[in-house]
């Protein structure tokens, strides 16, 4: 028996069979930069420059990224995501990593130094050997006579005279001279020919409970018969801490002559750079006498601004007045940054870096109510040491800012224009540990580098 089709099933069947002849629908790649973002930074940090700068447990060819990413190590924390990415996403995700890897890769320099001539954009430049057997120059100032102080991380502070004797100046403060602590910056007074004060930054120590506790401080005297007299403390940053981390402390005068000096947050930024009521992870202003101005931000308190990590560089532009500062992140997120009075620079609530155990330390780079560095580096180069370049010595560099890597072993100068970093360069490529750039009354630059500690003289030979 033949049954009757309805005119409803016959419409029934038609669209059946139009839709088992569509095709499904196609599947929407995401492009690597949102992959990225959507599954990996919540666990790897939000920049993935900074991300890649690590040590890579699993290999860090192109094969050994998608092995890691495609089947994952459970065991160590590391999902499986082959179920929810293309096989094509997943290359995508592992070619923006190896493009990135290459970010890190520019910055290790194999070959050391055969000579001492060094070539830039513009200059020729020799070094110039003033002091050697230092253990860290930490700071540099040159005398009116054009002798040299240099302070030492070792607790010495040096005085060097034109013929290149150093003498050690006897009387100065004891230091905690362990970890990243001991003698640090140094700076002459802006009328130092006529009162002769000398200000030091430097890792004080004292007993509490039994144990050993430190800070940072700042102390002012006078060389006298190659002994430091007259001394004055002005300044311990409290609380004292246990740790051996993140001092800071560079030193500056702007042109009103009040001391400007930074202090770190001492390795603890969950407790320290966003409260005021600790000196730790700020930058601070005296007068010179180490009273309060009364204009500072916060009433009856030294801090200038806060939201700082780790502050190892600190200079005057001595065309516009502002205080520059460098300072260094974690894992990526070094920054530079111009420091205006009562401001909060986001430490570590915002941040372009990742911890070194290569967790993330917050989610966000830019919050409202927080300052935006001027320029950052990913990866980290460890900055130390901060001027600007004046005068006529070297005619290609003049208005440049220069920072020394410790990281990286070089020069970093710094085309600066309207107070934006428009371009960089790597001098001196590899001459070891920079701890400090500075310019000398004598309009000459001078570095100091460590293992072995020495403080070389940039002497321009040719510019082009």
């Amino acid at each position: 028996m033949i049954k009757k089709i309805s005119f409803i099933g016959l419409i029934a069947m038609a669209a059946l069979s139009t839709m088992s002849l569509t095709k499904a629908p196609a599947v929407i790649e995401e492009p690597a930069e949102v992959n990225y973002t959507k599954y990996c930074a919540s666990c790897h940090g939000e920049k993935v420059e900074a991300f890649v700068d690590r040590k890579w447990k699993h290999g860090d060819k192109k094969s050994d990224i998608l092995n890691s990413i495609t089947h994952g190590y459970p065991d160590l924390g590391m999902p499986t995501w082959k179920e929810v990415l293309t096989p094509k996403e997943i290359e995508k995700l592992a070619d923006l990593i190896v493009e990135n890897l290459a970010g890190v890769e520019q910055y290790k320099f194999a070959n050391k130094p055969t000579s001492n001539i060094f070539k830039s954009e513009g200059m020729t430049i020799a070094l110039d050997t003033i002091v050697t057997g230092l253990d860290s120059p930490w700071g540099f100032v040159q005398l009116p006579s054009n002798d040299y102080l240099i302070s030492d991380r070792s607790g010495v502070l040096y005085q060097v005279d034109q013929k290149r004797n150093k003498t050690a100046i006897t009387g100065t403060p004891s230091v905690y001279s362990q970890g990243q602590g001991g003698l640090l910056d140094i700076a002459l007074h802006p009328q130092f020919e006529k009162n002769g004060w000398i200000y030091l930054s430097y890792s004080k120590f004292k007993m509490e409970d039994g144990s050993k506790v430190n800070t940072t401080a700042i102390v002012r005297g006078k060389i006298k018969d190659n002994q430091w007299v007259e001394s004055q403390e002005l300044f311990e940053a409290k609380p004292y801490t246990k740790t051996s981390l993140h001092f800071g402390s560079r030193i500056t005068f702007d042109k009103q002559g009040h001391l400007f000096f930074s202090v770190g947050e001492r390795g603890m930024e969950k407790v320290f750079p966003q409260k005021l009521d600790n000196d730790n992870g700020k930058i601070h202003r005296l007068n010179d006498d180490g009273t309060i101005p009364a204009d500072n931000p916060f009433k009856n308190s030294s801090v200038y601004s806060y939201g700082q990590r780790n502050p190892q560089g600190l200079t005057t532009n001595p065309w516009t007045g502002d205080i520059w500062e460098t300072e260094h992140g974690p894992r990526g997120g070094d920054e530079i940054n111009i420091i205006h009075a009562g401001k909060n620079y986001g430490w570590p609530v915002i941040t372009y870096g990742i911890n070194y155990d290569g967790k993330p330390i917050s989610a966000i780079s830019k919050k409202e109510g927080m300052e935006q560095p001027i320029s950052y580096f990913i990866p980290s180069i460890a900055p130390s040491g901060l001027t600007f370049v004046t005068g006529d010595k070297y005619p290609a560099w003049k208005g440049n800012l220069m920072i020394g890597s410790l990281r990286f072993n070089y020069l970093n100068r710094v085309e600066v224009k309207n107070n934006k970093v428009v371009k960089h360069e790597k001098v001196l490529v590899n001459v070891g540990r920079m701890r400090n750039v500075e310019q000398g009354r004598d309009g000459y630059l001078y570095i100091g580098v460590e293992n072995p500690g020495m403080v070389f003289r940039l002497k321009p030979t040719v510019s082009k």
